[in-house]
């Protein structure tokens, strides 16, 4: 399980803090769903956790490990990233996945490392691109690589900053549903961003509505009403159900009140 308890940060003593007690559970297995605007401080809240911003205040512990006060090395077993921007240079498929064994192997991979690619290739259906260089892939397929190679990390949570964002309404579908399936079959906890918020009702667990550096709300699908969404969003909403599914629906103009 993933728990965080009143975390803070700032970029320096002077300056307003960018988030502000953050507190929140994610059961193992499960997925999580960070909401709000740009600049509510979803991204800032993954770099603590990943270690790259130093917080002032507050515990994030996974599975009991204190993820605030650990090396690179260790949180890199516990914890692998997606991010927006996903770089990989001009290598082949294989050899991009397995860099992602690096904290497992150091300088030279060993055999499990070859077995574990292989397992995670097939698992993700890129067994017939593992010769290709990356840069010959589409979006999608590259998107898939980058799952691949956290997967490699044998992590305990992945987390995914807006990982449908460069893609299309079909390939974005396709990748959040092969997360999820994996999440599932492995039970491996997922902390996610993501802005489209009926493709984060069809894909989450557990939702987290950021504004203003903090959590304003969080829990299940119930939260998902007007209210909410005119106050994190600062937009109007219609809400409307079929077959039992709640749909959002965008449009008008943004609330003045």
């Amino acid at each position: 399980m993933l728990r965080v308890d009143g975390l803070c940060y700032q970029y320096s003593p002077r300056t307003t803090p960018v988030l502000s007690d953050i507190s929140l559970k994610l059961p193992e297995g499960k997925i999580g769903i960070l909401l709000g605007r740009n600049g509510a401080g979803k991204s800032t809240l993954f770099k603590c956790l990943l270690g790259i911003n130093k917080t002032h205040r507050g515990t994030a512990c996974l599975d009991g490990r204190d993820l605030l006060h650990m090396n690179a090395a260790q949180r890199s077993r516990l914890i692998a990233y997606v991010p927006q921007e996903i770089q990989f240079g001009d290598m082949s498929v294989f050899d991009s996945v397995l860099m992602g064994r690096i904290s497992h192997f150091g300088f030279h991979a060993g055999k499990r490392d070859y077995e574990v690619v292989s397992r995670i290739l097939e698992e993700m259906h890129l067994s017939e691109l593992s010769g290709r260089s990356v840069r010959t892939l589409s979006g999608g397929e590259r998107q898939k690589t980058a799952i691949a190679r956290a997967l490699a990390q044998e992590p305990r949570m992945l987390i995914f900053d807006e990982p449908t964002g460069s893609l299309d309404i079909t390939g974005g579908q396709l990748i959040l549903e092969e997360a999820a399936k994996l999440s599932r079959q492995k039970g491996i906890s997922i902390l996610c961003s993501l802005h489209d918020l009926n493709q984060a009702m069809a894909f989450g667990d557990f939702f987290y509505f950021l504004k203003d550096g903090t959590i304003r709300c969080q829990g299940g699908r119930e939260l998902f009403r007007q209210d909410v969404i005119r106050d994190v969003f600062d937009a109007k909403v219609r809400i409307i159900e079929y077959h039992n599914e709640k749909i959002i629906l965008q449009g008008g103009r943004r609330n003045k009140e």
